[in-house]
């Protein structure tokens, strides 16, 4: 029997590039009827991402997955993120359909694979249009929540149906009902980009085709959002959703960047403390923030008492779409006056840190985080209970989603945002602190459910278990299409 080969084709962000590895993976090892080939768009802003690329080459799957770069395109980055995103996007349309028609052409032979489906990034559904040139169809990989997906579907509706003008939320004190989430939801919490006219309007086009692929893969499991799973399948215009998760690179993408040196010392550090001890402080690939908000968290920290682990970055500059924090090249210039002196027997500060290393030691026991999918998974993951600060992107609906409906996080903030806001406001040390302190809790409810969820994850990925089962469902999909 002929083989089947997806296409995959991931954006070149590390939240999403990473998992949707991870995804094509899990589908080979799963069953040798399949091959992948994966498409790499090549951007050079982002260092440790191509660090990661160029191991993929080195890896052990290589016999089953296989990369093909595209060619480097120039783009113009505009002030809108979701503009240059797409326009980017666009861009490569001319150069997938070459690349996957010599790969088709590579397999003429008789025992050679059969082209089976596209496999692309929720920000990538404009490539339908290329895979049904090719006659197969499209899977869509969304890597945030189900419950997000279930938002931006709704908003979509609201649009498109309802001719509801959906910046209207914005700065309003509106709630939305949505069937995949238990409360309503308050539009301070919405992404910025759908209450910006132009990234709105973008983002909403990628909803609408995302009901025209074939089934939408999505990084959560069932356990952790049962009500936006089940939401799903009363749907009757919305494709097949597969729960695999939770989808994890363990060894940590950025086991192939930074030092080696940088980890031992900050493993060495953790080796020194206390089981459960430790507040851990990291806010993403593009998590950083000014002066007077870092003496504020200083502030908190030296007065909780709390041993702390701090990954502290300078932001990105302003304007730059695809800019990334930058390290400190002096400390002492942001902290309050001897602070470092002062916290030197319970605190450390690092730039870069290897997040998935520092969660899975046992010495630490709360994590304060910016809400990406990707780090509250690891963190349940580990059992690490969260404290929420978004940032960016979905974030403030991620944290409003694991504080008030899941309650599995601690509250510092719910709608703290630094894009497509004109006043950024201050956090203040003493809301910090609070918040810190009831992340902290030993026998607080937040840890005993997170425990719960814990294992529920893990179950859930062993044969026999709810994502197990789904990802044998994709599996067969794609089988029974490529022998049609």
């Amino acid at each position: 029997m002929k083989k089947a080969e997806l296409v995959f084709f991931p954006l070149p962000g590390r939240g999403h590039f990473v998992s949707i590895l991870e995804i094509a993976k899990l589908l080979v090892a799963r069953d040798d009827r399949l091959c992948i080939t994966v498409l790499i768009m090549r951007l050079s802003i982002d260092s440790k991402l191509a660090a990661y690329i160029e191991s993929l080459n080195d890896s052990s799957y290589t016999e089953c997955i296989q990369f093909i770069d595209l060619p480097q395109t120039s783009f113009k980055q505009e002030t809108n993120a979701m503009v240059s995103v797409s326009s980017f996007i666009e861009s490569q349309k001319p150069h997938v359909k070459e690349a996957v028609t010599k790969l088709k052409e590579s397999r003429s032979g008789s025992n050679s694979p059969r082209l089976a489906g596209f496999v692309v990034d929720m920000f990538c559904s404009s490539m339908v249009d290329v895979a049904n040139d090719f006659g197969v169809p499209t899977y869509l990989f969304f890597p945030s929540s189900a419950s997000f997906l279930g938002l931006m579907l709704h908003l979509q509706t609201l649009r498109d149906e309802q001719k509801q003008d959906i910046t209207e939320f914005k700065d309003s004190d509106a709630e939305l009902v949505l069937s995949s989430f238990v409360n309503p939801i308050p539009a301070r919490v919405l992404p910025g980009v759908v209450l910006d006219r132009e990234g709105g309007t973008l983002i909403l086009d990628y909803a609408r085709r995302w009901r025209e692929t074939k089934g939408i893969i999505v990084n959560t499991f069932l356990e952790l959002e049962s009500c936006a799973i089940h939401s799903f399948s009363d749907a009757t215009n919305t494709p097949p959703v597969y729960p695999v998760g939770p989808i994890l690179n363990l060894k940590g993408e950025d086991s192939h960047v930074g030092s080696g040196d940088q980890r031992s010392d900050i493993m060495k550090w953790l080796d020194d403390q206390p089981q459960s001890s430790v507040v851990f402080l990291c806010f993403g690939s593009r998590g950083g923030f000014g002066d007077n908000q870092v003496k504020e968290i200083a502030k908190a920290l030296e007065r909780g008492g709390f041993p702390f682990l701090w990954s502290l970055r300078r932001p990105p500059p302003k304007g730059g779409v695809f800019a990334f924090p930058t390290e400190h090249e002096n400390l002492e210039e942001v902290l309050p006056e001897g602070f470092l002196d002062r916290t030197a027997r319970i605190g450390k500060i690092i730039g870069w840190a290897p997040q998935v290393a520092i969660l899975s030691h046992p010495a630490i026991g709360g994590f304060v985080s910016h809400c990406g999918w990707n780090s509250i998974l690891e963190s349940l993951w580990f059992g690490v209970p969260i404290a929420t600060w978004p940032l960016y992107a979905e974030q403030q609906f991620n944290a409003f989603e694991m504080v008030k409906e899941m309650e599995l996080a601690a509250e510092i903030m719910l709608d703290y945002r630094t894009e497509y806001t004109a006043n950024q406001i201050i956090v203040t040390s003493e809301e910090i602190e609070r918040g810190i302190k009831q992340l902290m809790e030993n026998d607080s409810k937040i840890r005993k459910n997170v425990k719960e969820m814990t294992e529920k994850g893990r179950k859930a990925l062993m044969d026999g278990g709810s994502s197990h089962f789904s990802l044998g469902r994709i599996i067969d999909d794609v089988i029974t299409d490529s022998m049609t």
